[in-house]
């Protein structure tokens, strides 16, 4: 299918996609709740305004607080001056801003030849993409963090190196799993670099120890260490190595860090290749993909630092491939093991997107010489993929929380509104109950 070949036409297409995808994404998955930009928002208004400690405040009816480091309730700071509607505006435009940077890097300098037509049914197809959608609707910060480190790929790739590190030193000290990137970094033996991005890290977090030293000798000693603030390991969302492991009933600290070994082994000899070999694309695709892994938790929304790996499995001509995985990335087939993860049904099942994340690691091609993709990222994926069916309900749905979805196999109003019309069982709880909150 070609698609309409007039402006017109064009623009009305446009319209329907966009009109089905905001009704779907607005009736049938449910949203988060904004749970996570809760935590942020009242973390910041109790420490500003009543004198309590960051990491002392509970979302009420949870037991659910502040988890990052202390540089980042700094760099919220300015939630003490919003309200709460206000607040929701601004992180949605935040995002939205971020997702732009992440997209304008990934499709690489000819980016504007694909035109506002291609880059709208781009659009369309990346809001029924599970890790994007849940951070949207959750308020949370992933898409950020992955703007500010592919910031720095791009600055290496384009020649520009001299000024690379900044971005990851940032990020890093606003979430720790970041950190990742600055042994990428040494791997390659872009020591500049790397010093540049520890050197901001520790600048910033210096300058939240001053700000508040109670709160950054408590997270540095105590919370950090506390993964119980962070919430279950075996929770289904939770799509890491230690959420394997827990699921199974392994929560024993060796065999995880077996695992976290021998994955980093993997991940340096293959960053490394691809780094030497000046293919930065798909060396922080690599160290995106590690990072979920061997992160404690990682949940569905953190996988938003796969999104790299699909523009290099493109890149490649892999687009099947890459059409099929963010097909299975857009079902959220993973919650129908939310009950019971038991079997081998379960232990497949349940863990399908740690098992997509490892599969990039291990088979993702590198060394490929960067040229601008031949469509925009989400839009390849979605011509890709020629029907989705929808991920099977489970025999006892909870009604609210968690967004089931799916992609449109082609790019018009009828696969569109299908995909919609397909998915729209709720497979979740109440993210007040079960939040995957403000990691």
């Amino acid at each position: 299918m070609t698609g309409p070949r007039t402006e017109r036409g064009r623009l009305l297409l446009v319209l329907a996609l966009a009109a089905a995808v905001t009704a779907f994404t607005a009736t049938v998955p449910l949203l988060r709740g904004f749970f996570d930009l809760r935590v942020y928002y009242g973390t910041v208004h109790s420490w500003v305004h009543h004198g309590g400690l960051i990491y002392d405040y509970r979302v009420p009816g949870t037991l659910y607080g502040f988890t990052y480091p202390p540089f980042a309730a700094v760099l919220m700071l300015p939630l003490a001056l919003l309200g709460r509607t206000t607040a929701i505006a601004a992180s949605l435009v935040v995002n939205t801003a971020a997702l732009g940077v992440v997209l304008r890097v990934l499709a690489g300098d000819d980016w504007r030849r694909h035109g506002w037509y291609r880059w709208s049914l781009a659009l369309c197809a990346l809001a029924l993409f599970e890790p994007l959608r849940d951070t949207f609707s959750f308020g949370q910060v992933n898409v950020v963090l992955l703007a500010l480190v592919l910031t720095d790929a791009r600055l290496l790739s384009s020649g520009r190196g001299r000024w690379a590190g900044a971005g990851i030193g940032l990020a890093a000290a606003i979430k720790l799993t970041p950190a990742l990137f600055i042994g990428l970094l040494l791997l390659a033996g872009r020591r500049r670099a790397a010093a540049q991005a520890t050197a901001v890290a520790v600048a910033v977090t210096a300058l939240a120890a001053l700000v508040d030293p109670a709160a950054s000798r408590f997270y540095w000693t105590r919370a950090l260490w506390d993964t119980s603030r962070v919430g279950r390991l075996d929770y289904v969302s939770n799509q890491s190595l230690q959420g394997v492991l827990a699921r199974l009933g392994e929560t024993g600290r060796p065999l995880w860090a077996l695992a976290v070994l021998g994955t980093l082994c993997v991940w340096a000899w293959r960053g490394r290749r691809a780094a030497l070999a000046g293919d930065w694309t798909a060396a922080f695709a690599l160290t995106g993909a590690a990072a979920c892994l061997v992160s404690p938790i990682t949940w569905v929304h953190h996988l938003v630092w796969l999104l790299p790996s699909f523009a290099v499995l493109l890149r490649a001509g892999h687009r099947r491939l890459a059409g099929a995985l963010y097909a299975v990335l857009c079902t959220s087939v993973v919650w129908l093991w939310f009950d019971d993860a038991s079997g081998l049904d379960g232990f497949l099942g349940s863990n399908l997107y740690t098992w997509i994340t490892l599969g990039l690691l291990l088979g993702l091609p590198i060394g490929q010489p960067r040229a601008a993709l031949p469509l925009p990222l989400a839009l390849t994926l979605a011509r890709s993929v020629s029907a989705i069916a929808a991920a099977p309900s489970p025999a006892s749905p909870a009604p609210t929380a968690v967004p089931d979805q799916s992609s449109s196999g082609a790019p018009d109003v009828a696969a569109a509104t299908g995909a919609a019309e397909a998915v729209g069982r709720g497979l979740g709880r109440s993210p007040s109950s079960e939040p995957t909150g403000s990691t």
